[in-house]
């Protein structure tokens, strides 16, 4: 990025509420690609289609293939759980890291 993109956006985090508004966000973002790249690797491991794993969950083939192929997702938890279980996976949460705490956590609290 550039520089006076990130002079720009250093600026702009300085407020409270949108450095937490804007921890939300990468944490939401980062979230739901770590487990849809998931969902899709333990769908090649399985050798399924991604139409298979949609008729293996109850769901739409066109959904899951916009899931597992767009560049803007937002999946319900809902479905995420269903298309997991259908490839022998469940839904966990992990603690982050100090780093992640420290750049997501650390903003989103400083804010409340």
């Amino acid at each position: 990025m550039s520089e006076a993109f990130n002079n720009m956006l250093e600026r702009r985090l300085a407020d409270p509420e949108r450095a937490r508004a804007f921890a939300a966000e990468l944490a939401h973002i980062q979230a739901i690609d770590s487990i849809v790249s998931q969902l899709d690797a333990a769908r090649q491991d399985a050798h399924m289609s991604k139409a298979e794993l949609a008729r293996s969950a109850g769901a739409e083939p066109s959904a899951v293939r916009r899931l597992l192929s767009a560049q803007s997702v937002n999946p319900t938890l809902s479905t995420i759980a269903e298309l997991a279980a259908a490839v022998g996976l469940k839904l966990t949460l992990v603690p982050m890291t100090e780093d992640e705490r420290a750049h997501i956590t650390d903003a989103m609290v400083a804010a409340g």
